[in-house]
C-alpha cells in the first residue's frame, strides 16, 4: 500500500515516514498543502495522512479540493485540533478517520490497517489464499499454522499478490505500490523479491507464476 504523509513538522513527519515504512508501506512525505494535489495527480496513493495546520493551503481546503477532484483513496486526519466542531468539519470534508495529537503509534498503525482493509473492500483481519493465511494485524504469513519468515519487502509483495489473487499483477504495479520517491526500488528489485518468495513458497502448495509480457500471478492448490 502506498501512503502519502502531509505534515509540516519535520520531526513528526520523519518519524511517521520511518514508522510506516517499517510496517511495510511505501511512504512519501510532503510539508506543504499546496503540493498535495499535484502529488496525488502523479501517483496513485491508497491512503493520505493529512495534518490540518499546513503552510500554503490548510488541510481542510486540501481535502475539499481532493474530494471535489475525484480522489477516492482513504484520508486519515492527524491534528492537534481536538474540538468536536473540528472533528465534524474534517469528517464532513471527506475524511475517513480522525486522530488527535499526541497519539500512540500502535493505535495509528491499527487505524491504518483498518483503512487499508476498507480500501480493499474487506473487513476481515485474515486474508486467506489456498494454504496461505495473512494476518493483517500481526503482519504475518502462515502456512498450515506455521509462520513463514519473510522480510518486510517480501511480505509486502506477497500481500499484494494475495490481495489480487486470480489476477495478474504487473512489475510496475508492484513498483508503484512499494517504492517511495527517495527509494531505489525498480523492476529489477521486483524480480529479486519474486525469486526469494518462490524459494520460500516452495513446497507450500502456493507458487508465483510468470505471465510473460504481463507480470505475476499467485497460484494456489485447492483442497481436495
Amino acid at each position: 500500500m502506498r501512503v502519502l504523509v502531509i505534515e509540516d513538522d519535520t520531526t513528526l513527519g520523519h518519524a511517521l515516514q520511518e514508522f510506516l515504512t517499517s510496517q511495510g508501506y511505501a511512504v512519501d512525505w510532503l510539508k506543504e498543502g499546496d503540493r498535495v494535489e499535484g502529488a496525488v495527480a502523479g501517483q496513485a496513493y491508497d491512503l493520505l495522512l493529512l495534518d490540518l495546520n499546513l503552510p500554503g493551503m490548510g488541510g481542510l481546503e486540501v481535502l475539499q479540493h481532493l474530494r471535489t477532484g475525484g480522489y477516492q483513496g482513504q484520508v486519515l486526519i492527524l491534528t492537534a485540533r481536538d474540538g468536536l466542531d473540528d472533528r465534524v468539519a474534517g469528517l464532513d470534508a471527506g475524511a475517513d478517520d480522525y486522530v488527535t495529537k499526541p497519539f500512540d503509534l500502535a493505535e495509528l498503525a491499527a487505524r491504518v490497517r483498518a483503512l487499508a482493509r476498507r480500501n480493499h473492500g474487506k473487513a476481515q483481519t485474515v486474508l486467506e489464499c489456498g494454504p496461505l493465511a495473512f494476518d493483517t494485524v500481526g503482519r504475518q504469513i502462515r502456512v498450515a499454522g506455521k509462520r513463514l519468515s519473510l522480510s518486510v519487502r517480501e511480505l509486502s509483495v506477497l500481500e499484494m499478490l494475495m490481495a489480487r489473487s486470480g489476477r495478474v499483477v504487473t512489475k510496475q504495479q508492484i513498483v508503484n505500490s512499494l517504492s517511495a520517491w527517495d527509494a531505489d526500488f525498480s523492476e529489477n528489485a521486483v524480480e529479486v523479491y519474486i525469486y526469494r518468495l518462490r524459494k520460500r513458497l516452495d513446497g507450500t502448495g502456493a507458487s508465483i507464476q510468470t505471465v510473460r509480457g504481463f507480470g505475476y500471478l499467485l497460484d494456489v492448490e485447492s483442497a481436495d
